[in-house]
């Protein structure tokens, strides 16, 4: 059967020096030269094809648009080491010297954001602006809970690292493809999914409620905006809110919308990702000529 796939732009791999190779989607150039690159990053259990596959387009309309795989999502990095995101602020940092496009402009999305925030704390050159979006400063789940929900996914995790990756595979691409055929869920994001190594996403999952920038976020020096999903269930407003309140002349920008806006919501989602990186393009060349 022929699987019918959203338009995207070329993608491949690329081999980061002394990390491994992952999944990149690369626009190309922009239509406007002097434009700075956009870096796109996914949420947790997400890919890049899946987060950003309805924001491509438009935004390379007016920026080079960049977005990878992190690792262990997707066709990204396989590593024996233990997940976390600071390993995947390393990785967007490798591939931005790999493209020769910093620096740029890194739009993160969910899990994305703090994967970007870390860029910007261990890497600042290569980053002019921030985007981010569904996203927080701090994810830590309910102290009473924190403690068994670590343990008990961490050594769910490393229990399913000793399972065969093929078998792995195998029972993520079972229970997906039961589900989806009851939320009549597309083929091609199906087998999006299945790419996905389960033993990463639970290891994700700890890091995230691990992760709390609320001590540093406000020394941000570049740029930023924040993209509200006001229904969001998942990262609540609140959260979304406070971030913006840390980082210092943030601009916030509020999308009606769930969670999942990035898709479900595109209409209203779409054009505010696109004012934003505008927004924050302008403010930086205006900061460069100060």
């Amino acid at each position: 059967m022929e699987v019918k796939r959203p338009k995207l732009p070329p993608a491949e791999y690329v081999q980061l020096p002394g990390r491994g190779r992952t999944w990149v989607y690369n626009s190309g150039p922009g239509p406007a030269g002097d434009a700075s690159a956009v870096v796109l990053l996914h949420g947790w259990t997400s890919t890049a094809g899946l987060n950003w596959y309805r924001c491509f387009g438009p935004l390379s309309e007016d920026h080079r648009v960049v977005a990878l795989d992190h690792r262990g999502h997707g066709r990204g990095i396989r590593s024996r080491r233990p997940f976390r995101l600071e390993d995947c602020a390393d990785d967007v940092a490798a591939l931005i010297d790999r493209l020769e496009i910093g620096p740029a402009i890194v739009a993160g999305y969910s899990m994305g954001g703090p994967v970007a925030q870390l860029l910007w704390r261990r890497h600042p050159s290569k980053v002019k602006g921030l985007v981010l979006g569904a996203t927080a400063a701090r994810f830590a789940v309910r102290r009473e809970f924190g403690g068994l929900m670590a343990v008990a996914g961490y050594g769910l995790s490393l229990a399913l690292s000793g399972i065969p990756y093929e078998a792995r595979q195998w029972g993520v691409s079972y229970v997906l493809r039961n589900r989806s055929a009851i939320a009549g869920t597309a083929e091609w994001a199906i087998q999006e999914w299945e790419r996905n190594d389960p033993a990463a996403m639970i290891q994700a999952g700890l890091a995230l409620g691990r992760f709390d920038s609320t001590t540093w976020i406000g020394d941000v020096d570049v740029p930023a905006a924040v993209l509200v999903t006001t229904l969001d269930t998942t990262v609540s407003p609140r959260r979304q809110r406070r971030l913006a309140s840390l980082i210092p002349g943030s601009q916030t920008f509020e999308v009606e919308g769930t969670h999942r806006a990035c898709v479900d919501e595109a209409r209203v989602f779409v054009p505010a990702l696109r004012a934003a990186c505008q927004m924050v393009e302008q403010r930086a060349e205006v900061t460069s000529k100060a």
